[in-house]
């Protein structure tokens, strides 16, 4: 390493770093990207096994903010968006044991045995209820209020369980879905502000941000891989490990870290934390103690995610994003997505790719299950749950996750408030990653995007 000095230095490779290292990149900023892991992409990573093409960690992203469009314009040919087909529209919820599509419109809502008529004939009056007042109203008790509670049970819930393997009566609206709770909180109703939202002017990049659920073609690494080559190679260090990092007299950051077993030193204007709560503690001792403590409040779902491979498949259609099962069923699955389904080659012609999650805030106990155990309790929930007669895949990858999914609860307000102290006193200092801003994929784009933004300005 020739250099000792650098204008910013980016903690952690995956999707935020690498992200915010382009922008910085292309608007001709010199930086450093520290990864304590071998390897970019952080929990971003496409694996291969014979034809079976498969994720671990993220299996999609969803085109929810302008950022994400303008880094595939950016980006160009260096990858091939995919974007699910049809069947993404197609969202399965177990009920007594049963798949029921989510309702997609009017006449399959009043039909659907997924919510009571008591709840369905109250939805009519959503868009009259007066808008809650209570910023860390819990989003079970939101739910509850605006449309009832079989509409928690079977719509919410497992919507939740799929994005954060969490529990509505734990997360809060403002902090993990903030989209949701500004409905309410601008226009007084889900309905009447879907409605409004839909017909306000919009750019030209934001009429391109369509929901749609992506990947790209060889799997989400693509991204990850042009994300690296637009940054420069020679911009990152890899196996960097015991960073610390303080601050210096003359308004500097100095960064330590080890590398091949020795210690290397540089120094920097500005310094930006791109990883999760784990370890906050140990790279910015500095942090005032009460400060840090609530920036490490965060409480991470612990999941296993099982990829499913089958050459033949003989199951049951597989003809939609796949299936979410409500904590109230009482299973030993989450969900089951039908990847081979959505994207091209993701599995043999005739076969099959499952994404199985387990776990979860509510049965973390599951975690702690050694393989063969996992094995036997998921041959009896697939062979039920997708109807096949006998349980051979042609592959299995067991995949554990100890600090899976960020739970943006009640005590996000200290989180956000602490990080706000931490900015304020600490110039140059960025605590970013999941910690804050969301979890999904566009979320850190988003985020990365902004940070770029603001320290080139």
């Amino acid at each position: 390493m020739n250099k000792t000095h650098y204008p910013v230095i980016i903690l952690g490779a995956g999707v935020t770093g690498l992200t915010l290292a382009h922008h910085l990149k292309k608007r001709g900023k010199e930086f450093l990207v520290l990864e304590k892991m071998d390897r970019h992409g952080g929990v971003v990573h496409t694996k291969q096994q014979n034809d079976f093409v498969y994720e671990s960690g993220p299996n999609s992203g969803i085109v929810s903010h302008p950022e994400v469009v303008s880094l595939f314009d950016e980006l160009g040919d260096a990858i091939k968006v995919e974007k699910g087909n049809d069947l993404v529209k197609v969202r399965y919820v177990l009920k007594d044991g049963e798949w029921n599509a989510l309702p997609g419109s009017l006449k399959s809502a009043i039909n659907t045995p997924l919510f009571t008529l008591k709840d369905k004939l109250r939805v009519l009056g959503e868009p009259f209820r007066k808008k809650g007042n209570d910023p860390d109203e819990s989003l079970a008790d939101l739910v509850k209020r605006r449309l009832g509670a079989s509409f928690l049970d079977y719509a919410i819930d497992p919507f939740i369980l799929g994005i954060y393997a969490g529990d509505p009566a734990m997360l809060i609206p403002r902090h993990a879905l903030p989209k949701l709770y500004n409905l309410e909180q601008n226009y007084g109703s889900f309905i009447k502000g879907a409605i409004k939202k839909r017909k306000e002017p919009k750019s030209a990049l934001e009429e391109r941000t369509d929901r749609a659920v992506f990947s790209f073609e060889g799997g989400l690494s693509r991204l990850t891989d042009a994300l690296l080559e637009s940054a420069g190679r020679n911009n990152f260090i890899f196996n960097a490990n015991d960073i610390s990092v303080k601050p210096s007299d003359d308004g500097k950051y100095l960064i330590d870290f080890s590398l091949n077993g020795e210690t290397q030193s540089i120094t920097a204007d500005k310094v930006v934390s791109t990883f999760g709560s784990v370890g906050l503690k140990r790279t910015f001792p500095f942090i005032d103690k009460n400060d840090m403590s609530d920036l490490s409040n965060l409480k991470y779902a612990r999941v296993v995610e099982i990829a499913l491979g089958f050459d033949q498949w003989d199951g049951r259609p597989l003809d939609a994003f796949g299936g979410l099962i409500p904590h109230k069923e009482k299973r030993d699955v989450l969900g089951v997505l039908f990847m081979s389904s959505l994207f091209k080659d993701r599995a043999p012609k005739d076969g099959a790719l499952l994404s199985i999650f387990m776990g979860g805030i509510r049965n973390e106990s599951l975690c702690d299950l050694n393989d063969e155990d996992l094995m036997q309790i998921l041959e009896k929930e697939i062979k039920d749950l997708m109807k096949i007669k006998e349980f051979n895949p042609s592959m299995v990858d067991i995949m554990r996750y100890s600090s899976a999914i960020p739970q943006y609860a009640i005590n996000s307000n200290e989180r956000y408030a602490a990080i706000e102290r931490v900015h304020n006193q600490y110039k140059g200092l960025h605590i970013a990653g999941n910690i804050c801003d969301g979890i999904g994929m566009a979320d850190r784009i988003k985020q990365a995007t902004l940070i770029a933004q603001s320290i080139c300005e």
